[in-house]
């Protein structure tokens, strides 16, 4: 089964750790990953313009089981992410640091919420979708 992490993009790739860890820990469970920042663009080494960018993610979307989206923080990207995976029927499951705020838009759309103390949890959040 594959995943789609959706999070929060930043150009100088300050949540990478964050990012390794979530992925490791989603493996680990027996999940296979694909993040933009990490696998599309390559932490940065690979300039996609805007239009080819979109087009990449939407099919890496498509091609997953799952889109898993991280609310640690808010951004517009996450929302075209999770409406894109909502538009193809795929299921959505949104996770958060504990004491994270989720828009009720958000958890309209999602099959599961959850938040988590630490990385360890999250497979835990998405038990209804595990490939196991």
């Amino acid at each position: 089964m594959r995943a789609f992490l959706s999070i929060k993009y930043h150009a100088d790739h300050r949540n990478r750790e964050p990012i390794e860890k979530i992925t490791a820990v989603l493996q680990a469970a027996g999940w296979e990953t694909i993040c933009v920042t990490r696998d599309i663009e390559g932490w940065g080494e690979r300039s996609l313009a805007a239009p080819a960018l979109m087009q990449r993610t939407f099919a890496a979307i498509a091609e997953s089981d799952l889109v898993i989206v991280e609310l640690s923080e808010k951004g517009v990207g996450l929302g075209i992410e999770a409406g894109y995976a909502a538009a193809c029927q795929i299921p959505i499951a949104v996770i958060a640091p504990t004491g994270s705020d989720i828009s009720t838009t958000l958890q309209g759309i999602a099959r599961q919420v959850g938040w988590y103390g630490s990385y360890d949890e999250i497979p835990a959040l998405i038990v209804e979708t595990h490939p196991g």
